[in-house]
């Protein structure tokens, strides 16, 4: 057992180890479960915002709380690494030939590098405290990072329920390691958003029912992302050119005047074939070329068809004549699906 000026220093030591490793954000949060932070995620499954998120319901009661998986955690350590784009997000709404990726899609997959560093993070705290048992997580474990990392002062949860940080405003990848230290915690950080509705303002299918409440299966994120099925017509008009994911909620947050792309992880710059692309090259993409061109990227777990699917989506949106060819060749594609988008597609060119 560490004494508390031990502890401290320790602490401290960990705050500038993550540093060194590309966190810009660090604090800890006490590992006992949260009764409110239950509450409006059992209250969130019950109104099946979650959609078809199959797994945020089977495991909720672990979900709860890092005390539901793992009894013997006494500390959270919550990370950010930064993301932050040089561009605007918003800035190809006026090009309907160009597809818009989501900014976090850009570079490389975010869980391998975030979950990189974690792991090293970890091998140096056993290094400091052999005693310690730790366990980390990217993401892809029933953790909720965002309420946990607003618990450890890094931000807060916005209007838009996403993490926001008033020194890098909504662009952080989180990750948490859980352990059987007692490290002293940092405060709640307050919620900044005052009376800003510019998130909510901004969703263009209105996926926001009341400010800190999202509806998955009308946000544009959800239906290119995890929606495995057509989309429903009433949101294809309004997802525009967004072929994977959007960030028109994040992008429009005034805090993210304070963001600066210089703390941007080197593993987040975009690839330039990214950037702007023409709808036109992905609508060619066989699964061979789907996974050569999206290799280390996030945009791969999609697989081919739901991401042409996007593609037809967008370029039916897009008014453009010379879509019609690769449009037209894709009504015979062997994936109903694909065949469905690609007949709404060309109907809405011709």
């Amino acid at each position: 057992m560490v004494n508390a000026a031990a502890t401290n220093d320790l602490k401290a030591r960990l705050v500038a180890k993550a540093k060194e490793l590309g966190f810009v954000a660090v604090g800890v949060a006490p590992a006992e479960t949260d009764p409110e932070r239950a509450r409006r995620l059992h209250d969130w499954i019950a109104a099946g915002h979650h959609g078809s998120m199959g797994w945020m319901e089977d495991r909720a009661d672990v979900r709860e709380g890092p005390h539901s998986m793992w009894p013997e955690a006494k500390s959270v350590i919550a990370l950010g690494m930064a993301y932050t784009p040089e561009h605007d997000p918003l800035a190809l709404e006026e090009h309907p030939d160009k597809a818009r990726i989501s900014v976090y899609a850009q570079g490389r997959d975010y869980h391998d590098t975030v979950k990189k560093a974690l792991k090293a993070l970890a091998r140096w705290l056993v290094e400091q405290e052999p005693e310690t048992e730790l366990k980390v997580f990217v993401d892809t474990a029933p953790v909720m990072e965002k309420p946990l990392g607003e618990a450890a002062g890094i931000g807060w949860q916005g209007k838009h329920t996403n993490l926001v940080s008033r020194e890098h405003g909504s662009w952080l990848f989180l990750g948490c390691i859980y352990c059987t230290l007692d490290l002293a915690p940092d405060a709640p950080h307050p919620d900044r958003c005052g009376s800003c509705n510019a998130c909510q303002a901004a969703c263009p299918t209105d996926a926001f029912p009341a400010p800190y409440q999202l509806d998955a299966r009308r946000c544009i994120s959800y239906l290119t992302i995890e929606h495995s099925g057509p989309i429903p017509e009433e949101f294809r008009g309004p997802i525009g050119n967004r072929i994977y994911g959007c960030d028109d909620c994040l992008a429009v947050c005034p805090w993210n005047k304070f963001a600066d792309a210089a703390a941007r992880h080197k593993a987040f710059a975009p690839r330039e074939e990214l950037v702007a692309p023409p709808l036109a090259d992905f609508l060619e993409l066989d699964d061979a070329g789907f996974r050569t061109l999206f290799t280390a990227s996030p945009i791969k777990r999609i697989g081919r068809n739901r991401f042409v699917r996007n593609c037809l989506i967008a370029a039916g949106n897009s008014g453009d004549a010379e879509l019609r060819a690769p449009v037209e060749r894709l009504r015979a594609d062997p994936d109903p699906v694909v065949a469905e988008a690609a007949e709404w597609a060309a109907a809405r060119l011709g």
